[in-house]
């Protein structure tokens, strides 16, 4: 990566024009053929950039980087302060705490911790549309379906009940319960969970890890 601190001016010309008048700036320009100008706010988001691929061409005091497209965005470098190249090598990839397939996996060690009555069947119980996370029993012998989110969102819920509806057409396991379990349940995923009859539980990850009595949450 390449990264510039400058008092520059930009100029987009492509779908619409964009000018950005002189002002001291950042600068970054990545291998993967991308461009971005970014100023001393708005977070993370440039104020202009390039995406990949672009081709990038020098000459004193502009760059100039041009899309497929035909877009092109040039930067006049009316003073500069820095300029330096840094390797960064393969990035590795985020790395999320709490992710779903450790809380699946803590899960399918304890599953009576979300219900006295709960036994595991499976782990990633295989669907013709994809694995359930979590394919219980309970004291009754009714199949609970256990989808496990990091973030309990609308999309979850629609997820967990597909795969009871096609659980369903087994009748070895019919009727199901559905079980969405997450660290944190949005309002209208609650909402729209309750309405079709899914127990919402809400897990405290850190508790989980330890192995100790969850609070739970239930819905």
């Amino acid at each position: 990566m390449r990264v510039l601190v400058a008092n520059c001016s930009v100029e987009y010309q492509g779908r619409l024009g964009a000018r950005l008048p002189p002002a001291l700036r950042l600068i970054m320009l990545k291998a993967d053929g991308s461009i971005a100008i970014h100023a001393d706010a708005k977070a993370y988001k440039p104020l202009n950039w390039m995406s990949p691929p672009c081709t990038v061409t020098e000459t004193a005091g502009r760059i100039v980087a041009t899309n497929p497209g035909g877009e092109v965005l040039t930067v006049e470098l009316h003073e500069l302060l820095h300029d330096y190249v840094v390797e960064l090598g393969d990035d590795p990839g985020l790395s999320k705490d709490g992710v779903e397939a450790e809380i699946q996996e803590l899960l399918a060690k304890r599953v009576a911790a979300l219900r006295d009555d709960l036994k595991l069947v499976r782990r990633e119980y295989p669907t013709d549309i994809g694995p359930v996370d979590l394919l219980c029993r309970d004291g009754d012998d009714r199949a609970v379906v256990v989808e496990v989110k990091r973030v309990g969102e609308i999309a979850g819920v629609e997820q967990l009940l597909r795969y009871q509806e096609r659980l369903d057409l087994d009748p070895s396991l019919a009727p199901t319960l559905g079980m969405f379990v997450a660290t944190r349940i949005k309002p209208q995923a609650k909402v729209f969970a309750l309405s079709r009859g899914v127990v919402c539980v809400e897990i405290d990850i850190d508790e989980l890890r330890a192995g100790a009595p969850l609070d739970l949450r239930l819905f």
